[in-house]
């Protein structure tokens, strides 16, 4: 069904507002723009708590998160780490077991021997080989070099909180196509841009972080308002009072969205947040 074509069944007030980061609360520039950073200041104002849901590292959110002075919990790594920002400190961490990360590498560079691969490890960034091309960079990439570059023997001894594979999109389709087979019951995966795979541990969902927030702060699911646009936001869309996706969001993310409101780039959560919160009568 695509709950986008129907009046979200939502009533109750709003007391939480999970988003997104990338192709959400971002622009293509990677700025939020005034008049959502001005939305989001006021229902803070109101008490209404405001939690960041992405795909990234602690480090990779600090700067958005201090612009807008929030104190609640991140979700990072999809949901792999629950993150105290203000001590900077881990809440929860759901890591993959290291065996598995190697038997994926070992598969993915079988087929395509240039493949790059990232581990992350908590707030720690691990390779074996250090690309700055451009197309095969994560957003973090672009801001922070890696803490160590080395063999993977060297740093695949603990459980990590993300594996990333990097490389030509025909690749990173290839190696998803293959994934279920061999290893469905002990890692989950998604992909958000055509270049990258992101691989944790089969026990994580940005949805399943996001409960263990809300529940922390007393918050029910129908109290919740969700915003995303990728595939690894639906659990949370699906899990929300209320879901609503930009209009630059996937196809897949769109159909199951309560409502649709502008792109990224053009106050998507801003409005969001007018429409069913600020300007809500």
């Amino acid at each position: 069904m695509n709950r986008s074509t129907h009046t979200p069944p939502h009533h109750a007030p709003i007391r939480l507002v999970a988003i997104d980061l990338d192709g959400t609360l971002l622009t293509s520039r990677k700025s939020i723009t005034p008049m959502t950073h001005s939305a989001l200041r006021a229902v803070i104002d109101r008490g209404i708590k405001v939690v960041l849901a992405t795909a990234r590292p602690p480090r990779s959110v600090r700067t958005y998160y201090e612009a807008l002075k929030l104190d609640t919990p991140t979700v990072n790594y999809n949901g792999a780490l629950i993150w105290d920002e203000p001590r900077r400190k881990v809440i929860l961490h759901t890591p993959l077991d290291p065996a598995v990360a190697r038997r994926v590498i070992a598969f993915g560079r079988k087929k395509f021997p240039d493949l790059l691969v990232s581990v992350e490890i908590l707030d720690k960034w691990y390779t074996d080989h250090f690309s700055d091309l451009p197309e095969y960079s994560t957003e973090t990439a672009k801001h922070f070099t890696p803490d160590f570059i080395g063999p993977l023997d060297a740093f695949l001894t603990v459980p990590i909180t993300k594996l990333m594979l990097l490389g030509h999109p025909d690749w990173i389709a290839a190696i998803e196509t293959g994934l279920p087979a061999k290893f469905s019951k002990v890692l989950s995966h998604t992909r958000s841009d055509a270049h990258l795979l992101q691989i944790m541990s089969p026990r994580i969902t940005k949805a399943l972080a996001l409960a263990k927030v809300a529940h922390s702060l007393g918050i029910e699911p129908h109290e919740v308002m969700a915003i995303g646009d990728a595939p690894n936001d639906i659990e949370m869309l699906q899990w929300a009072g209320l879901a609503i996706a930009p209009a630059n969001a996937w196809e897949q993310t769109r159909k199951i969205a309560h409502a649709l409101v502008p792109s990224n780039d053009h106050d998507a959560v801003g409005t969001a947040l007018h429409r069913f919160i600020l300007d809500k009568k």
